[in-house]
């Protein structure tokens, strides 16, 4: 076994000191040699020797003066003489200076050995000993600065609960003076309702019960006016001789009682209380959040399950939040939620919970129902007391709320199930056109599940680019020729086939997706435009669908930009498309980025015209060149008496305002007549030809005549 011990051999006899090295060596020590005295006083001075096997005779340098050399230089080793002297005297004065022990030679190895261990044990203790003394020494020196000079409340009790020693920190703290205190029970300082847990801690213990006691309590200030402070008491029990603490002169009369130390933590407490309160609420509208509502939602479940009743989770989301927070600004959206949260909490019941669980979302736990009926009761309540206005600075904001309801146990026997199935009833409200409430069903788990499905899909689709471009035309049906195409997304999935925009496009707005899909549409729309222009394809334009989140996003104006540089398109080779709703949603966003737009030379086509909230005043304000007649008033055109009331108005309404019109849907050649008849000029729809795939497409365009349908002239 190793050793950690350092032993150094000296003597003058190259035998005898390979022999001691080797023992030594054998046994597991460190070893290091000297051959005589003048040797071992360079190996101890380079060295921190534990100990040291030394021989007396050794010519130049003594063994006596080796041991002088340690005594002088006050070197921490201990000595082992091993020697051929065996006088009295000779041992005799090894021992006066300090040598642990003296072995004759010849030596025997077990005995040396034995010697040895029993020096190093010894030495061990010492150094033991020392560490207990200077930690005790440290220890005293610590209490006593603490005592005095502690910011801490120091003090002493005796056997009665009576303070006895208290030191001057009690002023600052308390307001009291040492000598009011002296005396004082400690009943008569506590708060009556720390008093149990006072007792405890300052409670008689027997003699055998010496483990510290702690608490946290509050004392009660002189000026009863103040507020209580808070302490963290810590107390022993002591027992000594009153004449060591108190009185020189006093009498040897012991003393037992109490001894502690307690720390002002009334900041601690307070900043305790902040943080639990940070932790545990929404600081905007001091309502829970979602880590209290889900302790408290865990908390019902149980009692539930329990006491075998109903209960309620709900699923609460504002409708048009955004637009307000995007047209007024953030701190009218911050108000706005606190008015908000005042007015909900006055739906609620004792013990139902309302908390905001991120952005314009809140929930709502009714932790006893009778059934769906008491949660229909406050759904409507809440979506009653929504209809009023809310007024901030001067400015009416109109706010609605869409609810989902789910019910435990039928709809789920967790908080995570129920929260889910909440928020699931409160999306089918959302698709179903807002402001209402709706319980939870299994089917709309299973359509919910769908979506999960189609977003893990188009998530892998846009990796793998399985999404497709198709292009119809737009023709002018005076020349017949093709003036644009609009390009046409879709999704050529591996196991459905493929899928129009319709079934996918809405789960990629509410995911997200709708950026990244529609950066690529973009960006492919415009590089096949490009390489349309290198074969000789120079006269149509490119027309592109936006959704609302694109143009909402800060970079939008930057990419359309770039990707017309990448590809040396000008504006006049791009017509954006986009919805009535659109606009509506956020007019001033609206006006800001189609205007950039329009600086770039980009046209700007209303899609679906007629069907949204149709406005002469946004047609003024924005730069718009296109509006595009919706399929569903086309389909109405039939031949025999025409109710086309309107087309004929929206075909007025352009010609008015000398915008550019086309007819989208036109599958007839009736319909195409009569549009041409009243003015329309531009149409598509499957009567000029079908989306098609890129290489189709290019056929259609560099047919001769370059692009020209066959039409029959106006009659």
């Amino acid at each position: 076994m190793q050793r950690n011990e350092l032993i150094l051999v000296v003597d003058d006899q190259p035998r005898m000191l390979q022999s001691l090295q080797e023992l030594m060596t054998i046994s597991g020590y460190q070893v290091i040699t000297a051959m005589g005295g003048q040797q071992a006083v360079e190996q101890l001075s380079e060295h921190a020797v534990d100990l040291m096997l030394l021989d007396l005779r050794m010519p130049g340098y003594s063994g006596h003066q080796v041991m002088d050399f340690v005594e002088e230089n006050k070197l921490d080793t201990t000595v082992v003489v091993v020697s051929g002297e065996s006088s009295f005297d000779a041992v005799s004065q090894v021992l006066r200076r300090r040598a642990y022990d003296y072995i004759r030679k010849p030596y025997a190895p077990d005995e040396l050995l034995h010697t040895v261990e029993n020096a190093l044990k010894s030495r061990r203790l010492e150094f033991s000993h020392r560490q207990i003394n200077d930690r005790l020494l440290r220890s005293e020196k610590l209490h006593r600065y603490l005592v005095n000079s502690s910011p801490d409340l120091v003090y002493m009790l005796d056997s009665d609960g009576r303070f006895s020693y208290v030191n001057d920190r009690v002023v600052a703290l308390l307001g009291y003076v040492r000598e009011k205190l002296i005396g004082m029970h400690y009943r008569d300082l506590v708060y009556l309702e720390d008093a149990e847990q006072a007792g405890y801690v300052f409670s008689e213990r027997a003699e055998e019960d010496t483990a510290p006691r702690n608490a946290e309590l509050r004392f009660k200030c002189c000026d009863h006016d103040r507020p209580p402070k808070f302490f963290e008491v810590n107390t022993i029990p002591v027992e000594f001789n009153s004449s060591e603490m108190f009185d020189a002169g006093s009498s040897d009369e012991s003393f037992s009682g109490i001894y502690g130390v307690a720390r002002d933590i009334s900041e601690r407490k307070e900043a305790e209380r902040t943080i639990n309160f940070q932790a545990y609420h929404d600081l905007l509208t001091r309502l829970p959040n979602r880590a209290l509502f889900k302790d408290r939602l865990n908390l019902a479940v149980a009692q539930a399950k329990r006491s075998c009743h109903e209960m309620a989770v709900m699923f609460l989301d504002l409708d048009r939040f955004k637009l307000v927070n995007d047209t007024l600004g953030h701190i009218y959206g911050d108000e706005l939620l606190q008015h908000v949260s005042q007015r909900l909490q006055e739906c609620l019941r004792e013990g139902d919970t309302l908390a905001r669980f991120g952005g314009d979302e809140f929930t709502l736990l009714l932790p006893e129902i009778v059934g769906r009926e008491d949660a229909t009761i406050i759904a409507k309540k809440i979506i009653e007391i929504m209809r009023q206005p809310f007024v901030i600075e001067g400015h009416e904001i109109y706010v609605t709320i869409s609810v989902g309801i789910a019910m435990y146990p039928h709809d789920g026997g967790s908080m995570d199930s129920l929260v889910k199935n909440a928020d699931i009833a409160m999306y089918h409200i959302k698709g179903r056109g807002k402001n209402d409430y709706q319980f939870f069903s299994r089917e709309m788990n299973e359509a919910s599940m769908q979506r999960l499905s189609l977003e893990r899909d188009m998530r892998k689709g846009l990796e793998t680019e399985q999404f497709e471009l198709y292009y119809q035309p737009q023709v002018d049906v005076v020349t017949g020729q093709v003036v644009a195409v609009e390009a046409l997304l879709r999704w050529r999935h591996p196991t459905l086939g493929l899928i129009a925009p319709t079934d996918f496009i809405a789960v990629a707005e509410e995911t997200g997706l709708i950026l990244p899909l529609g950066e690529w549409v973009m960006r492919k729309a415009c590089s096949v435009l490009s390489s349309w222009r290198a074969i000789g394809i120079m006269d149509v334009r490119m027309a592109i669908n936006l959704s609302s989140i694109q143009i909402e996003h800060k970079n939008f104006v930057g990419l359309v930009k770039d990707v017309m540089q990448q590809n040396s398109l000008s504006g006049h080779d791009l017509e954006m498309e986009i919805t009535e709703n659109l606009i509506m949603q956020d007019m001033e966003n609206a006006v800001k980025k189609l205007m950039q737009l329009n600086e770039l030379g980009v046209q700007i086509a209303i899609d679906d015209f007629g069907t949204g909230y149709s406005s002469l005043s946004y047609l003024q304000k924005l730069p718009i060149h296109t509006l595009k007649i919706d399929r569903s008033f086309v389909h109405e055109i039939k031949e025999g008496p025409v109710d086309a009331c309107i087309v004929d108005a929206v075909i007025a309404m352009a010609r008015g305002l000398k915008l550019n019109l086309i007819a989208e849907g036109v599958e007839t050649e009736f319909q195409m007549e009569y549009l041409r008849s009243q003015g329309c000029g531009e149409m598509q729809g499957f009567y000029f030809g079908v989306p098609a795939p890129e290489e189709e497409t290019v056929e259609l365009l560099t047919q001769a005549p370059f692009g020209e349908f066959s039409l029959p002239s106006v009659g």
